[in-house]
């Protein structure tokens, strides 16, 4: 009698599903993964003091900050937005830089929607989870498991820490008045920087980072206030395109 054997799928089992010959996940993984997500929420989530501090100073109330940690949660444009307004920039100037630099989750969501397939009733929740680092933390696992416990527990912890630290920054800037007069109005451009610093690596984006630099800071005294911020988003292109210029044709290059 021929022995049965059981048709392979050419696909593949599904992300997340175990495969024969490799053991199921463990349960120290999942606590590791659980030990990074939480070092990442907790890490980031502290930052929210800063932010609470810069909306007071920029003339936001509590109730605003906490709105806006609530229903943008995304640390950059959060900034962005309250230094434009602290400049003296036009809310539709200082909304639309903060716009642009939160168009890049959408990009982050096309990646995550595949790797985490949610059911219908949970996306909603998930997008408004999807940000930096809750989609850093995620892209680093393997299998669609791990992936979603990374993302939730990330989420999870930076948007119910984020937020409580947005009341107690703004609450804490009320009651000391004058946050210029401490030098927090320095605390958010700050955070922002050292959140940035560690993902310029490569000398392309040390390149694009100086010539952003060099445009919102040489066009500060030229534009109102919030516009130099948008201009500066030109960096990146302009850094690509001087790339292509460089680069040979195909025509060009000598065979070999």
């Amino acid at each position: 009698m021929a022995e049965q054997t059981t048709p392979i799928d050419p696909a593949g089992p599904p992300p997340g599903d175990p495969v024969p010959g490799i053991p199921a996940p463990s349960a120290a993984g999942d606590r590791q993964v659980i030990r990074d997500a939480l070092g990442v929420g907790i890490a980031v989530g502290l930052s929210g003091f800063a932010f609470g501090a810069t909306a007071a100073g920029a003339g936001l109330t509590v109730a605003q900050a906490c709105a806006l940690s609530l229903l943008v949660f995304t640390g950059a444009s959060q900034f962005a937005l309250v230094g434009a307004l602290a400049a003296g920039g036009n809310p539709l100037a200082a909304a639309a830089g903060a716009f642009f630099l939160g168009a890049r989750n959408a990009f982050y969501g096309l990646r995550l929607s595949q790797l985490l397939a949610l059911p219908r009733a949970t996306r909603p929740l998930a997008a408004h989870w999807v940000i930096d680092e809750s989609s850093a933390v995620a892209l680093a696992q393997r299998g669609r498991r791990r992936t979603r416990l990374g993302f939730f527990v990330t989420g999870a912890t930076l948007y119910v820490l984020w937020n409580a630290t947005t009341l107690l920054g703004a609450l804490g800037a009320e009651a000391i008045g004058d946050t210029g007069a401490w030098g927090l109005d320095a605390a958010g451009p700050a955070v922002f920087l050292a959140l940035l610093a560690p993902m310029v690596r490569s000398a392309r984006e040390r390149v694009t980072a100086a010539a952003a630099v060099l445009l919102g800071l040489g066009l500060l005294p030229a534009l109102p206030g919030g516009v130099p911020v948008l201009v500066a988003a030109l960096a990146a292109p302009a850094v690509l395109w001087a790339e292509g210029c460089r680069r040979p044709s195909p025509s060009e290059e000598s065979p070999r």
